[in-house]
């Protein structure tokens, strides 16, 4: 009998870590409404253009995809409406410092459930330019190369 996930996973930004520089992160509690919780149960979310905000000394969520649950009756909360965000008051003090003295901007990174509870993993990031994205992908290129190159060499081959 398989043993279920600790922190199944729901939703992983992955265009963030190609688009951004990311920086130091946080774990947040994120407020939802309705059948929001029993549509991320079922795996349905997409953090893909979302961002944070910080307003009014509070960290909103805005832009994150979670669809409406088919199961439920109609729910009027929008599927990518905005959601607040759960932290302490000195880690929404120590965002907001260094968005505003910086320029970075809040990511969402990861979307999911620990001990029950609907968690986000955010970072501050900056973006990257053209050329750091083309710089990125070559290095990732060159090592798997190198892994191949490896690879091969450990089973006899040498190509």
């Amino acid at each position: 009998m398989k043993k279920p996930d600790a922190n199944p996973v729901v939703a992983r930004n992955r265009k963030a870590a190609h688009e951004y520089q990311l920086g130091e992160s946080w774990e947040a509690g994120i407020v939802l409404q309705g059948p929001e919780v029993k549509a991320l149960r079922a795996g349905r979310a997409s953090l893909v253009g979302g961002f944070a905000m910080v307003e009014e000394r509070e960290i909103w969520l805005h832009g994150v995809h979670i669809p409406q649950y088919s199961q439920s009756r109609w729910f009027e909360g929008g599927s990518r409406r905005k959601r607040k965000l759960l932290l302490h008051r000195a880690q929404i003090d120590k965002i907001e410092r260094k968005v505003n003295e910086s320029g970075l901007t809040i990511v969402p990174i990861t979307l999911y459930f620990k001990d029950g509870h609907a968690k986000v993993e955010i970072a501050l990031a900056r973006g990257k330019k053209t050329w750091d994205k083309r710089q990125t992908l070559a290095e990732r290129e060159a090592t798997r190369e190198a892994q191949r190159a490896l690879h091969r060499r450990l089973k006899g081959r040498s190509d």
